[in-house]
């Protein structure tokens, strides 16, 4: 069974600057019109959704912003609102955007992101001044949660408090809008009836879970399991949909040390194969220095990029995208 690729990540920067060799120092350059473009994009193989991945990222030695706000310094690149291009791309594609909420401390300290009271202050506060300043677009459809946790057989007691007590935020600011995890751990997880209370107690919209193919964590063989375990999971729980986070990515080396490539599209058809009978949309990671169309003027990625955009676009076409 084959199902279209309905929607990818989306980021300014990529925090693992290994695996950014590629797009990275293009997309600091980037105009509005370009970032624009690369909306466009999007939208012409049939994406519907767009999961921004930051609107400000910490390291130990820095912190940049993606809008102007007073909690950190904005980014230094070209495009001085590059969240206010994404929105009115996607406003005028019909594009859902899941907006970030994070990262706020230190990308690479997660559990220390989920239960700080200063990294949380940080975060309520800029989802405060993203809705006030970006709210306004229809496109601005909820919320993404980035510090994505390992499911190690179930979901960490901390982790459930962290995604619950940020859509309490959520609903509070921004009625009506959407929240999204994406947590990995799907080999190694337990789809068992504690999995199932906790689904029931986890106030999120959308679960996409990584299939973890890029990272060499599973294989395509592996995942239908997975996922027909997880959605009987989710059909007992009667709360979150069930998506996936599909991997489209190779490693040009080292797994999390070196550039992120494009895979080959007959393994992304058996990866589909393995997960669509079983999830309700297939979003990737990410279309972003995987993907650029030929002649774009917003072009960033390895050069296998156009190829892989136009096996994508023949894809999306054959299976309703």
């Amino acid at each position: 069974m084959q199902k279209p690729i309905v929607g990818t990540w989306f980021e300014f920067w990529h925090h693992n600057i290994a695996e950014g060799k590629y797009w990275n120092p293009i997309c600091r350059h980037f105009t509005a019109e370009q970032w624009e473009a690369k909306v466009d994009e999007i939208a012409s193989v049939g994406m519907k959704y767009i999961v921004l991945l930051a609107t400000g990222i910490g390291y130990d030695d820095s912190f940049e912003c993606y809008f102007h706000t007073d909690i950190a310094p904005f980014a230094d690149m070209a495009c001085k609102d590059p969240i206010g291009a994404l929105l009115k791309a996607a406003d005028r594609n019909g594009i859902k955007v899941f907006v970030s909420t994070g990262f706020y401390g230190n990308w690479t300290h997660t559990m220390e992101n989920m239960t700080s009271p200063e990294v949380t202050a940080r975060a309520f506060k800029a989802m405060e001044q993203l809705w006030a300043q970006y709210g306004s677009h229809e496109s601005f459809y909820g919320w993404y949660y980035p510090d994505e946790t390992c499911i190690d057989g179930h979901f960490h007691p901390a982790f459930l408090e962290y995604v619950n007590r940020y859509s309490a935020h959520a609903h509070k600011i921004a009625p009506g809008t959407k929240t999204l995890i994406a947590p990995y751990g799907t080999n190694i997880l337990k789809a068992d009836a504690e999995y199932v209370e906790q689904l029931k107690n986890l106030d999120v919209d959308v679960v996409a879970y990584q299939d973890e193919i890029g990272v060499r964590k599973s294989k395509p063989e592996d995942t239908a399991a997975y996922y027909r375990a997880l959605r009987e999971a989710h059909d007992a729980a009667g709360r979150s949909a069930l998506w996936a986070d599909m991997e489209v990515f190779q490693f040009e080396d080292q797994v999390y040390r070196s550039a992120l490539l494009p895979a080959t599209m007959e393994r992304v058809e058996r990866q589909i194969e393995s997960i669509a009978p079983y999830v309700d949309e297939i979003l990737c990671y990410q279309y972003q220095g995987m993907f650029n169309k030929p002649g774009t003027i917003a072009y960033c990625g390895h050069p296998d990029s156009v190829r892989f955009y136009e096996e994508l676009a023949e894809h999306n076409r054959k299976y309703g995208g």
